[in-house]
């Protein structure tokens, strides 16, 4: 078995007196695509919170490894240092910067690995402007990558909503991550788009090396590209596995896929 780059160890998260999570654990592993599905309000956004610094879970461990190979525990850590770390991800409702232009999304992204500093920006000195090219150049490949090169001076308003969120995706690889987290990416895309995506998680996978978790709706796209896949029902893990064993599952027929449904 490869390296794990995620462990979850029993989290659960409390709003009040509400349990969102319940005693959930997953491991991802190097290289590996991941897949967390459920249905509405089964507490996958919550999961993907707690793992990214957003929440902090009320009790378990959320580990991951470091670049340098050591198990980081990131509860409670602020999402900015979770992103230094090596984790990236988007989100189910789009944030990007409306009235900034594409490729300006994509340099933001950058933020947390560049190196110039405050004083840098000012002066406009003879390093802070190499380095200003060097993320100009990476942030359009980026946009190459996602097949968004040709909107690089468009406003990110402008854009369709598929193609929003494949810039979402470039935005995230800008902060140079081994572990991706995908909040429903193929959400209001068409067939096509869809297909499209499935094909760029893969590259990124075999390309970057990386680990991706990804939580969607589209089960078609989950079964075609996912190594492993996570099923939660009212904050509890009920079932994992790969695609055959879990569309399979009696639990999660019942739960999510529906008595009789081809998936």
């Amino acid at each position: 078995m490869s390296e794990t780059v995620l462990n979850v160890n029993e989290i659960c998260k409390d709003f009040g007196g509400i349990r969102a999570l319940d005693e959930v654990s997953l491991t991802v592993h190097n290289k590996e695509i991941a897949a967390l599905i459920g249905p509405n309000g089964a507490g996958k956004t919550t999961f993907f919170n707690c793992i990214t610094g957003i929440y902090t879970p009320t009790s378990g461990d959320v580990l991951l490894k470091s670049k340098e190979g050591q198990d980081r525990r990131v509860n409670g850590m602020k999402a900015n240092h979770v992103t230094e770390l090596g984790t990236a991800r988007t989100f189910q409702n789009i944030r990007l910067f409306p009235s900034m232009t594409t490729l300006e999304n994509v340099m933001i992204g950058t933020h947390c690995r560049s190196k110039s500093g405050i004083w840098g920006a000012i002066s406009r000195n003879r390093k802070s402007r190499s380095e200003e090219n060097e993320v100009i150049e990476k942030s359009y490949h980026l946009l190459e990558l996602v097949g968004l090169e040709q909107y690089a001076n468009e406003l990110a308003c402008n854009l369709p909503y598929g193609k929003q969120r494949r810039l979402e995706i470039a935005r995230a690889m800008a902060t140079d991550p081994f572990l991706l987290l995908l909040d429903e990416p193929a959400a209001g895309m068409n067939p096509q788009e869809t297909l499209a995506l499935q094909d760029l998680i893969i590259k990124l996978r075999e390309e970057y090396d990386m680990s991706i978790l990804l939580i969607e709706h589209d089960m078609k796209m989950v079964m075609s590209v996912s190594d492993s896949i996570f099923v939660l029902d009212y904050g509890r893990l009920i079932a994992s596995g790969n695609a055959e064993e879990v569309s399979e599952n009696p639990a999660v027929i019942k739960a999510y896929l529906g008595e009789g449904e081809d998936v």
